[in-house]
């Protein structure tokens, strides 16, 4: 039984709500109810009943409810005692959009369990990381990529991370559906460096339609790149992890393409005769906590 299935059910109980439940633990609320079934199945009880509005749990659940408090409080425990101890470094390669966006809420929680272990974090772009990790250079690495498939490398795929084509709020081509590449001819493009794989991979969709468009501004920066869409310079292409918080607001808006040769997946690297010491264990456990993907058995590369 994985622990991640025991934490989602104490909050759940706490919140009384599978909703409030995946907000705080930085689910989405599919996989909170899957924990919460899994949970079920091997006790082969029901956990929570609705009546109404309200949900409380069940005499089963309020039987497990103590236990599993035990059983965490003792886990945590072990866990602090240990990971004090700990000292030395752990460095990390990455990309801006995720060290910007998906990351510093995991580098917190790393730090409260290992306090003494120095957490080196390098925002670089995807292909130098994985140099970084196969050289040795690099403990592990958190890319955004295509599926990476290496003999040298250990790869964890955490999760499909969507990709939106964003213009300014009145932009022609906004409320459209179904765009295809096609729609996208004549467009002014804001591009990311030209390092950045999933660029690559929208430039490579567009020229095989033989799609024109027109490159007026390049940067680096995703803030750059993201005020320059909103005064309407031109469209984007960004995770939608990177402009959430804009789309929300309603400084973007998304447009209606997507496209199956543009699939990026968040992806863990590590060299294959890496050790997994206790800080890099944790590191993965909590990176796939924040994707909101079940913990593996065992990691498969």
């Amino acid at each position: 039984m994985d622990f991640i299935y025991i934490r989602s059910f104490m909050e759940v109980a706490r919140c009384q709500s599978f909703t409030k439940a995946a907000e705080n633990l930085g689910y989405v609320q599919s996989s909170v109810t899957a924990h919460i079934q899994k949970l079920e199945q091997e006790y082969g009880v029901t956990l929570f009943e609705r009546f109404g509005r309200t949900m409380r749990l069940t005499s089963a659940g309020e039987s497990l409810l103590d236990t599993f408090e035990q059983i965490l409080e003792l886990f945590d425990n072990s866990k602090h005692l240990i990971s004090r101890q700990a000292r030395g470094h752990l460095e990390i390669g990455t990309i801006e959009s995720l060290v910007s966006f998906f990351l510093p809420p995991v580098f917190h929680r790393f730090r409260l369990t290992f306090p003494n272990i120095n957490l080196q974090v390098n925002p670089s772009h995807d292909r130098q990381v994985i140099q970084q990790v196969k050289s040795g250079a690099m403990d592990m690495g958190v890319i955004l990529d295509e599926i990476v498939r290496d003999d040298d490398l250990q790869v964890i795929t955490l999760r499909q991370e969507e990709l939106v084509v964003v213009a300014c709020p009145g932009h022609p081509l906004q409320g459209l559906k179904k765009l295809d590449p096609n729609a996208l001819h004549g467009e002014s493009y804001i591009a990311t460096e030209q390092s950045c794989t999933y660029r690559g991979a929208f430039e490579r969709l567009l020229g095989h339609h033989g799609v024109d468009y027109a490159i007026h501004h390049e940067f680096g920066s995703l803030e750059a790149i993201k005020q320059c869409v909103s005064y309407g310079l031109g469209i984007g292409l960004l995770p939608r992890i990177a402009v959430a918080r804009e789309l929300s607001e309603g400084r973007l808006v998304e447009l209606d393409f997507s496209h199956p040769d543009i699939a990026f997946f968040t992806q863990i690297v590590l060299h294959k005769k890496k050790w997994i010491d206790p800080a890099i264990r944790h590191m993965i456990d909590l990176l796939f906590e924040a994707s909101g993907t079940d913990i593996p058995k065992a990691s498969s590369s």
